[in-house]
């Protein structure tokens, strides 16, 4: 029986990673078993957990994000140095497939599941190609179901995806490029059969927005809560929505029902300018003015939020970052993911940067590991980098220094007014404050600006 090793690179246990609340299995690997042969014996390796060490097989994959891109090249010369055939897939080298190619015996751009097949035929008969394109998968057939019995048990979040494809085309996201912006949808009686196969009680649904993008998506989200009610699978979620979706409070309040922990959302900034650069649409319809009262609706019913957010946009200032820590203080947003704005391959962001020469660190792919959303990679218009360093230590420490930390949570143990709910924000609080406790720049710049900037 020939072997299949497939791996899940993880370069450097930094940011999310450091917390079991914030890491997510490779659903993508479990996919890929479920459409592998079963004459194949599979093994998924997951650095998450365990650290690689090299172990005999016929053919090796490989999966990589960005930041962990240069693992996963690491990884696939100690096979290629024994003449094992290594295959690279994934969001990177789907937007890298050139630059991957050095390093991999085939590359799989796109998504693989309808490939794959292919893939392992011709590696059984010898003629293994360079480069597969994957074509976007027909969800609404629906019965594909990943290999969860490989993933390691040690996961807090069983990952369900229900959805793919995003019909918005935001400045710094890849998403649309790698996945389509067409929303592709699986049958919601063919999620509830795979929920309800799931043993574990905790889900993160990890579609790009679970909620969708107008009114035959949003029934279909009505739907698919139903249907968790109706089966009883009590299970507590998350997922990942727009502002937009709280427009109809029904779709919320179902949620909420169905065992909605919290959502994240994309509020990115509170400078309209910067919405316009980012092509935030919804954002920008929906006005800075209605991040206060999106919050307001979801803890109606009990949900909490974690609002994202990113700095390093252009003509940002000391001023402006005070602004945006006082705004998120008092905004009723529950935790806060504070990124750095990264130019991400395969994105409009990374291609204007490379144009103008704005890249400071473009010696690939070595640096590649700093493009994890909090390095300062690229250098944006009318602000230093010092500026952004020292106003992301400056907001951060406003949210998690007392007596601030503890009065948000004491707000959102009001405003949610339930335990678990409440419970499940303590632990996002505390794991994204590690996280930037755990930062190169936590100690290297200060945390408040001189009263002359």
């Amino acid at each position: 029986m020939p072997k299949l090793v497939l791996i899940n690179p993880v370069g450097k246990k930094s940011g999310y990673l450091m917390s079991s609340i914030s890491r997510f299995a490779p659903l993508g690997l479990a996919y890929i078993a479920a459409v592998t042969p079963d004459h194949w014996d599979i093994e998924i390796i997951d650095e998450n957990f365990v650290d690689f060490h090299y172990q005999e097989a016929d053919l090796v994959g490989i999966t990589a994000f960005t930041s962990n891109i240069n693992r996963a090249y690491d990884i696939a010369q100690r096979y290629r140095q024994k003449n094992t055939k290594v295959i690279i897939g994934g969001i990177h080298a789907s937007m890298a497939p050139d630059e991957t190619a050095r390093f991999a015996d085939a590359v799989v751009v796109g998504e693989a599941e309808g490939i794959w097949p292919q893939v392992i035929l011709d590696f059984e008969q010898g003629r293994l190609g360079r480069r597969y394109e994957g074509p976007r998968i027909d969800l609404s057939k629906g019965n594909l179901h990943p290999r969860r019995d490989l993933l390691h048990p040690n996961y807090f979040w069983q990952s369900v995806q229900t959805s793919r494809g995003c019909p918005f085309d935001c400045y710094f996201c890849s998403v649309s490029r790698y996945l389509g912006r067409r929303y592709r949808q699986r049958p919601v009686e063919d999620v509830l059969d795979e929920l309800e196969s799931i043993s574990t009680p905790y889900i993160a649904f990890v579609d790009d927005n679970l909620i969708g993008y107008g009114e035959e998506s949003n029934e279909r989200a009505k739907a698919l809560f139903r249907g968790m009610i109706a089966r009883n699978l009590n299970k507590k979620w998350w997922m990942q929505t727009s502002i937009n979706a709280s427009e109809d409070e029904s779709v919320i309040k179902l949620a909420a029902e169905a065992g909605c922990l919290f959502v994240f959302i994309g509020f990115e900034t509170i400078d309209q300018a910067s919405l316009k650069k980012m092509k935030k649409g919804v954002n920008l319809r929906a006005g800075v003015a209605s991040y206060k009262k999106t919050a307001q609706i979801y803890h109606r019913h009990g949900i909490g939020i974690l609002g994202a957010f990113i700095l390093g946009n252009d003509f940002e200032s000391a001023d402006y970052y005070r602004r945006l820590a006082d705004f998120l203080l008092h905004s009723g947003i529950d935790a806060f993911q504070i990124s750095i704005l990264t130019p991400l391959p395969g994105t409009r962001l990374m291609d204007d940067q490379i144009t103008a020469g704005n890249l400071i660190h473009g010696n690939f792919p070595e640096d590649w590991e700093k493009y994890r959303f909090s390095y300062m990679v690229h250098q944006p218009e009318g602000v230093s980098r010092e500026t952004v360093y020292i106003g992301d230590n400056y907001i951060k420490n406003k949210l998690y220094a007392f007596p601030f930390y503890h009065l948000r949570l004491l707000r959102s143990f009001i405003q949610l007014k339930n335990l678990t709910n409440f419970m499940v924000t303590v632990k996002l609080n505390r794991a994204l404050k590690r996280s930037w406790q755990n930062s190169h720049y936590y100690q290297k710049y200060p945390r408040r600006f001189d009263s002359k900037k």
